[in-house]
């Protein structure tokens, strides 16, 4: 998953949760975050962040795209589309290991609409990804914000198993050189609860790291789970 054109800037505040303020270039300019979560933790005043380029598209009101953030020495991607064009693309390329496989995105299933409905031998897979940007001592979390959505789609992966699916829970840690994954007790214990029940009924939760640039980002290796 790439970025046509990247440029540096360094972060000054965020007014709202769609917009925030950038220093470019020597120019303050109000740029579009892709992300609508809190994020306190990775924008914070003076902290060195990438966006995309935008200006070719006229119809814009914001010229740029907050896409990645430097914590410290880490980068860490905080675009919420990315996973689920990384999880595509590592669906087609590296999950099956070869096999052949079609890929359904957005696919509707009873209430919910699941990220991917994948087949491959005869088999159907139900893959919901959810992207990760929390991370504390190289250990990261989610949600990073209770998340009633995140539930939903749990339940519906379980209700699917019986229905004959293969249900995949995929945590994309959008960031390199992490330790674990966990669900966020502190900040929804629901949510845990709901994954480990999920398992012991047949879902398979994943999570994986990534390979993060200014200008890419590429699912790399699995890391561990703990529940």
């Amino acid at each position: 998953m790439e970025y046509k054109k990247i440029v540096e800037g360094k972060f000054i505040s965020r007014p709202n949760r769609f917009i925030a303020r950038v220093l470019i270039n020597g120019k303050e300019e109000t740029v579009h975050v892709k992300n609508t979560g809190r994020c306190k933790e990775l924008l914070v005043p003076d902290a060195r962040v990438y966006l995309e380029d935008c200006r070719e598209n006229s119809k814009r009101k914001t010229p740029f795209d907050l896409v990645a953030v430097m914590k410290g020495k880490r980068l860490i991607n905080m675009d919420s589309q990315a996973p689920n064009k990384a999880s595509e693309e590592f669906l087609r390329e590296s999950f099956f290991r070869g096999e052949k496989v079609s890929i359904h995105p957005e696919y509707t299933y009873k209430k919910s609409r699941i990220d991917f409905l994948c087949r491959c031998k005869n088999q159907k897979y139900l893959v919901e990804v959810k992207g990760v940007t929390l991370e504390k001592d190289g250990r990261t979390y989610f949600p990073d914000a209770p998340t009633e959505r995140g539930l939903k789609h749990i339940n519906e992966l379980s209700a699917a198993i019986s229905d004959g699916f293969c249900c995949i829970i995929l945590f994309v840690i959008q960031m390199d050189d992490v330790l674990s994954f966990s669900p966020n007790e502190k900040t929804q214990p629901q949510f845990k609860s709901a994954l480990i029940e999920a398992e012991k009924k047949g879902v398979v939760p994943l999570a994986y790291c990534c390979k993060v640039t200014p200008s890419s980002m590429v699912i790399d290796r699995e890391i561990p789970i703990i529940l």
